[in-house]
This record gives structure tokens, C-alpha cells and sequence, in this order.
């Protein structure tokens, strides 16, 4: 008796979602290493380290961040275009009870982060209690949050001076600068929490067939909520280091554009805009992929009218890379030229 036909299918390796994103990253740190200065070059001062390597980190811990709660509302089928905008309102929230208040720097942290939670349950109480579709419900508040910023501020830009508030962007531990150490903790306690808990099948599973997980006893609503609530947390967190780091409240600029950022991290990362798949790994190597573009348009000397343009063609790279009908069509294609 013959063995059964999948006994005898040759092994075929198939590439996780994150391996792309990880290849373009590699890619790009090779490159920089050949044609930008100094780019590897690593060195103590201060207590802190400094170099061109751990500035990608510093500077995408925001998208990082965003990126990380925007990944599990893409996995539950959503979009949230109000992050940028909830960054700015926790700036301003944050400005505000340094500057006109005795509150100590955590009542602050916790005040301004209460406010960030509460943008992103309205966001979640739009989409999940009314059932309004995501893009239209986060697009009131992309609209009007940078204006409820401007009215808290009045439209001005509110300087502080409170060094204990400044060093979340500013201080290091062990050489390693904070932004990085929060951005990192951030990242593991969400995966500790959706990989060890039910609560990561619960999003994929919302995502993947809203109908069939409330069948299965999954509340929705809720799932939603709580995940349009972390979105924001997630936003706020990063509003907080980007105000800390200029030492003020600037409520037009404070996240302008970082939306579109932390969307195409979590494309590029390998998590379906139809939802019902969530990669935080590989939503972190995106935004660290969008930050070296970044890094590597400035360190050359170019403007930053070429950032947008290279980081389409990269985005578009990793994309048509994750893409099975274009991976099978290059096999077939190898294939023929084999046999001609």
C-alpha cells in the first residue's frame, strides 16, 4: 500500500508576516552602514548613548507606540485616523496641569492619559454603541480634536519648565534613553496580555467574523470599546514624549500626519486591513522601517520633500514582497525559465 500523497509532499518553507518588514529592515541598516557616515558608530555621554542607530529608536518610539494600538483596531476590522490628533489634546491636557496646577509629575502623567483613554472610548462608543463605520466615527475627532487642542491652549504654544515631566523624552536608564524603555514596555505588556490571555482570539475573532463571535458568546461592543480605548492610551503615551521633548504644547503640530505612519507600520507589519489578524512584531519593524527611511533622507542631506516619496516606494516594496499572488507568480514564472 502506498503512502498517503501528503506524506510524500516535500516540505515547503513559508515565510511568517514579519519576515518582510525584518528583511526591508536589515536591508536598509546594511545600506546605511555603506553609504552613511558614522552610521554604526555608537557612544557614551552623559550616562546616555548616542548614535544615529539609537536615534531610530527615539524618534520612532511615537509610531511605535501608535502603531501598536492602532495594530489590534486594524485586527478587529477598524481604523482609527484620530490618533494624531488625541496626541495633541493629551499634549495640551498635559501643559495645562503643569503649568496652572501643584498636581506632582504622576497626577499629571495619569490626568492626561485618563483624558487620551476617554478620546479613544468616544471613538469606541461611535463604532461599537452606534454603529458607525470606523473611518467616518474617527474622522470626527481627526477634525475636531486638533481644535478642542487649540481652544485648551488658546491657540498658543504653552512652554513648561519641570525637569522631572521632561526627562520621559529627555532622561536614560542604564544608557538607554527612556522613550525606548517605555516604548518597549508598552510592546511586551501588550503581548504578554493578547498572546497569554483570550483576549487576542477575541479581537482576531471580531475582526475575523463579527456575526460568528457573537454567536460564540464573544461581546463585541465591548471588544471593541476596549480596544478603541487602548488605541488611545496608546496615543497619549506617545502625545506625552512628543510634548515632553520640546518642553511644550504645541497643539499644530503635535502628531500631524503620524496617523498615516502608524497605519502603513501596521501594513507594512503584515496585518490585514480586513481585520482578524493581528502582528504586533512585525507592526514595531514597520515603524521602525518608516523611521530609518526617515533617518537616512536626513542624514544624506536631502530635504524632507523626499521623505514621502521614498517612503511610498518602500512601503510599496514590502507590500508587493508579502503579496502570495505575486510570490506565485515569480515561482511560476522561475519555473518556466528553468524548463525553457
Amino acid at each position: 500500500m502506498s503512502e498517503p500523497t501528503a506524506a510524500r509532499r516535500p516540505w515547503r518553507y513559508r515565510p511568517g508576516p514579519t519576515l518582510w518588514p525584518l528583511v526591508a529592515l536589515v536591508l536598509l541598516f546594511a545600506y546605511n552602514a555603506l553609504r552613511t557616515p558614522n552610521f554604526l558608530h555608537l557612544e557614551v555621554r552623559e550616562g546616555r548613548l548616542f548614535g544615529t542607530t539609537v536615534d531610530i529608536l527615539h524618534r520612532g518610539t511615537p509610531v511605535v507606540l501608535l502603531a501598536t494600538g492602532m495594530t489590534f483596531v486594524i485586527a478587529t476590522a477598524g481604523v482609527d485616523l484620530s490618533v494624531g490628533a488625541v496626541m495633541a489634546i493629551t499634549g495640551a491636557a498635559a501643559a495645562l496641569l503643569l503649568t496652572r496646577t501643584a498636581l506632582p509629575v504622576p497626577a499629571v502623567v495619569a490626568g492626561a492619559l485618563a483624558v487620551s483613554v476617554a478620546c479613544g472610548a468616544w471613538n469606541g462608543a461611535l463604532v461599537a454603541g452606534l454603529g458607525l463605520q470606523p473611518i467616518v466615527a474617527t474622522l470626527v475627532l481627526l477634525v475636531a480634536g486638533r481644535g478642542i487642542a487649540q481652544l485648551l491652549t488658546d491657540g498658543m504654544i504653552i512652554t513648561f519648565e519641570r525637569p522631572s515631566f521632561e526627562a520621559i523624552a529627555g532622561g536614560a536608564a542604564g544608557g538607554v534613553p527612556i522613550t525606548v524603555l517605555i516604548a518597549a514596555g508598552v510592546v511586551l505588556l501588550t503581548l504578554l496580555v493578547t498572546r497569554g490571555t483570550v483576549l487576542g482570539l477575541r479581537i482576531e475573532a471580531v475582526g475575523g467574523n463579527e456575526r460568528a463571535s457573537r454567536l460564540a458568546g464573544i461581546d463585541a461592543g465591548r471588544t471593541k470599546l476596549l480596544v478603541y480605548g487602548f488605541c488611545g492610551l496608546c496615543a497619549g503615551i506617545a502625545g506625552l514624549i512628543a510634548t515632553a521633548d520640546i518642553k511644550a504644547a504645541d497643539s499644530n503640530n503635535c502628531g500631524l500626519f503620524l496617523e498615516l505612519d502608524a497605519i502603513l507600520a501596521v501594513v507594512i507589519g503584515g496585518t490585514s486591513l480586513s481585520g482578524g489578524r493581528a502582528n504586533l512584531p512585525g507592526s514595531v519593524v514597520g515603524a521602525l522601517v518608516m523611521q530609518t527611511v526617515t533617518t537616512m533622507i536626513y542624514a544624506q542631506g536631502r530635504g524632507p520633500e523626499y521623505t514621502l516619496v521614498v517612503k511610498a516606494v518602500a512601503v510599496a516594496a514590502v507590500c508587493l514582497l508579502q503579496s502570495d499572488l505575486l510570490r506565485a507568480a515569480l515561482r511560476r514564472r522561475s519555473g518556466e525559465l528553468r524548463a525553457a
